[in-house]
């Protein structure tokens, strides 16, 4: 992979917005919850509790991570948002973002790193992808999105 992995920057956004809404996972609503976390990590960096990681492939960005300790635990981090532009899927950039993520999360002292996402057929690629980094189905919340629509707990252990 020659691509690039390095902190987001202001003038990442507007690329970022532009993956976030060609991605059919997502909707508006979630797209905008998204884009405030980009803002606040701009406005406070990682006062703002979030760690933004972009990847950098022949000078474009085209994807990112975004992750950061969960308030009031001891050293567990959650993985809130990783997305690859989809033309640059299946090239290693997203398996790049979350092994950078780990080992910056490791040298904190994480022990742990939770992912919460939706039960429904169009996540099961995205499943798939966490489950083969070694994450684990530990929680399900029945119905809790919408009915039919489970929450799904994935955990990884990083100790």
């Amino acid at each position: 992979m020659k691509a690039k992995i390095r902190n987001m920057r202001k003038e990442d956004k507007a690329a970022l917005m532009k993956i976030l809404q060609s991605t059919l996972e997502f909707k508006v609503s979630e797209v905008a919850v998204a884009e405030e976390v980009i803002d606040s990590y701009l406005r406070d960096g990682k006062s703002s509790g979030y760690y933004v990681k972009v990847v950098v492939d022949n000078s474009i960005v085209t994807g990112y991570i975004c992750y950061g300790p969960t308030p009031l635990t001891d050293c567990t981090w959650d993985l809130y948002w990783l997305v690859v532009a989809h033309e640059k899927q299946r090239q290693g950039l997203g398996s790049a973002l979350v092994e950078t993520a780990e080992e910056e999360i490791r040298q904190l002292k994480g022990r742990m790193v939770l992912i919460e996402t939706s039960s429904t057929p169009l996540y099961e690629k995205t499943r798939q992808f966490h489950i083969s980094h070694d994450y684990k189905l530990i929680c399900r919340v029945p119905d809790f999105y919408a009915t039919g629509d489970d929450k799904l707990i994935l955990q990884k252990l990083l100790r």
